[in-house]
């Protein structure tokens, strides 16, 4: 079977789950991988703060899915704000369902209740779904008392934050991705001159990237020092 996706998305071809600094979090690497067999459970729900890498892994989790013939659908919350909630009828046609920042979707009764028939649709197929949030169901502010429930079905994993070496290995890994070579020593220095927030170092790394590209120069202390000061 091929792949299809809603929204005419594509899924960002580079990310794979094996590409994700797990941490503290292999038990959920290990959870993702098993919810492609009999076993495993049939709905994942993870939980974690911004630039924790939901997205990586939900997206990751689609490739997977699609290397395996799969059928699927990513839905991210984040970019439906002008569409209808008409958009989740039919999704249950897919053999997995992943709905990044499902929160998103909270207090909007429309799209609960919407959200609320997709559940229920996809359950009686039998397709695998997997949702992130900031927060677990509980505490993310649906209104409906019956999608709360639902979405608490399965497993909730909350992502553990990852430690000084794990953000190091990440800069590293990120930059590699761009073809950029950075070692230990300026990946250490990153850190304790630059904030540590995920997103923040995703954009230091891009800037990194242009500069060193524009004026032909490796990334260095002396260099990246001049990038943070600038």
């Amino acid at each position: 079977m091929t792949l299809q996706l809603p929204l005419g998305l594509e899924l960002r071809s580079p990310t794979r789950l094996e590409d994700y600094v797990a941490g503290e979090n292999q038990q959920l690497l290990q959870l993702l991988q098993e919810q492609f067999t009999s076993a495993g459970e049939a709905q994942l729900y993870v939980s974690g703060a911004p630039g924790s890498g939901r997205s990586h892994l939900l997206l990751g989790q689609c490739n997977a899915a699609r290397d395996l013939g799969w059928t699927l659908a990513y839905l991210p919350c984040k970019e439906i704000d002008d569409l209808s909630a008409d958009i989740l009828q039919g999704l249950e046609q897919f053999q997995l369902i992943a709905i990044d920042d499902v929160d998103r979707l909270a207090g909007r009764g429309e799209w609960e209740s919407a959200l609320f028939g997709l559940f229920n649709r996809a359950r009686e197929r039998g397709s695998r779904l997997l949702f992130s949030a900031e927060h677990a169901a509980a505490r993310a502010g649906f209104a409906l008392p019956d999608l709360r429930t639902r979405l608490a079905w399965g497993i909730t994993y909350r992502l553990k934050p990852l430690d000084d070496q794990q953000r190091q290995a990440l800069l590293i890994q990120l930059s590699e991705r761009r073809g950029l070579e950075m070692s230990d020593e300026v990946a250490r220095y990153l850190l304790e001159r630059h904030s540590r927030d995920i997103h923040r170092l995703l954009e230091l790394i891009e800037r990194l990237d242009h500069d060193s590209l524009a004026e032909q120069r490796r990334l260095t202390i002396p260099f990246v020092r001049t990038r943070l000061s600038a």
